[in-house]
């Protein structure tokens, strides 16, 4: 097995606090509200707390029935989230699972930075590529941007 590490950055305009709460602590309600093209249901099995299981539902036609998430730990005083895709989605028989350390952090004007650290255990001596990756990032920014869109469209939302 080896583990490739990743490092990227997303910005938005939405305030650390109120991404935060979209996509953790109400992300079951918000996910298939925020992309219904994408999101058919979110299952959060258990309490939500460390251990347990999250699975995402897509909508028919995607290339992926569903993904499963268990949670690692999050810290909602610091805006930060941990968990590994574990079932699912571009897993396969290649990839084992995929860890991300996700932080929050506040930037000029309200907006926010999203500081993603994502790492791929993958099976035997199998080699991720860099378009593998970012194909990855690329269906993980859809869903973050179609959330934006979504709490921008309903200030209400999230507070």
């Amino acid at each position: 097995m080896g583990v490739i590490t990743y490092d990227f950055e997303v910005t938005s305009p939405i305030s650390p606090a109120r991404l935060f709460k979209a996509l953790v602590l109400e992300g079951d309600k918000v996910y298939p509200r925020a992309a219904p093209h994408a999101i058919k249901s979110v299952e959060l099995q258990e309490d939500g707390k460390l251990g347990s299981i999250v699975k995402i539902n897509f909508v028919e036609g995607l290339p992926f029935q569903y993904v499963k998430h268990k949670i690692e730990g999050h810290d909602k005083d610091n805006f930060s989230y941990n968990y590994s895709l574990i079932e699912g989605g571009p897993l396969g028989d290649k990839i084992e699972k995929i860890s991300y350390e996700n932080k929050f952090v506040a930037a000029a004007d309200g907006e926010s930075v999203c500081k993603s650290l994502m790492k791929f255990y993958t099976v035997g001596d199998y080699v991720i590529t860099e378009d593998e990756i970012k194909a990855h990032i690329g269906r993980t920014e859809g869903v973050y941007k179609a959330i934006e869109t979504y709490l921008l469209a309903n200030p209400h939302v999230c507070n």
